[in-house]
């Protein structure tokens, strides 16, 4: 970035305000400009800012996945070659139902796993069906490949300040 975006109090109550997530309403970030003080569109305007100078990532959507059914959760990894992993993980991401799609380090020789995608279903078998679509979709291209299935809910937030 040659110029850094300056924070100012209105920024910085905004990231405290949505840091926890957005609020589940028709118009959330007229809500949140009540709460800090502007307007609807002045929100969407500096979050959008905020994401262009990658003071903050994303904004999105965290469901609670066991509330909206999916109570079967099994993270895919996948053996890729690494030269290739950015334009197969950009089309396994790109699957409607994969939440998130992502490159790790290998911890050879005990994980040749490079390649990790989220998948979330009604069941186990359902994942397993859809972790199935994500080997067709990779073919020879994948050497291994394992679902891991979630045991337990984890609590996940990102940093706050």
């Amino acid at each position: 970035m040659s110029n850094p975006l300056k924070l100012d109090d209105i920024d910085r109550a905004l990231i405290v305000a949505t840091q926890g997530g957005l609020p589940f309403v028709a118009r959330p970030y007229q809500v949140i400009g009540e709460q800090v003080g502007i307007a609807g569109d002045e929100v969407m305007r500096r979050l959008q800012a905020l994401l262009e100078s990658g003071i903050i990532r994303r904004i999105g959507a965290v469901p609670n996945h066991y509330a909206i059914g999916w109570t079967a959760n099994g993270m895919t990894v996948w053996d890729v070659a690494d030269e290739r992993i950015d334009e197969l993980g950009a089309r396994v991401g790109a699957l409607e139902f994969v939440t998130h799609c992502y490159r790790r380090p290998r911890a050879l020789p005990d994980w040749p796993y490079n390649l990790f995608a989220m998948v979330h279903g009604a069941s186990r078998m359902e994942v397993t069906e859809k972790a199935a679509e994500i080997a067709a979709l990779l073919g020879s291209n994948s050497r291994a490949s394992e679902v891991l299935f979630s045991t337990r809910i984890l609590k996940k937030t990102g940093l706050r300040i």
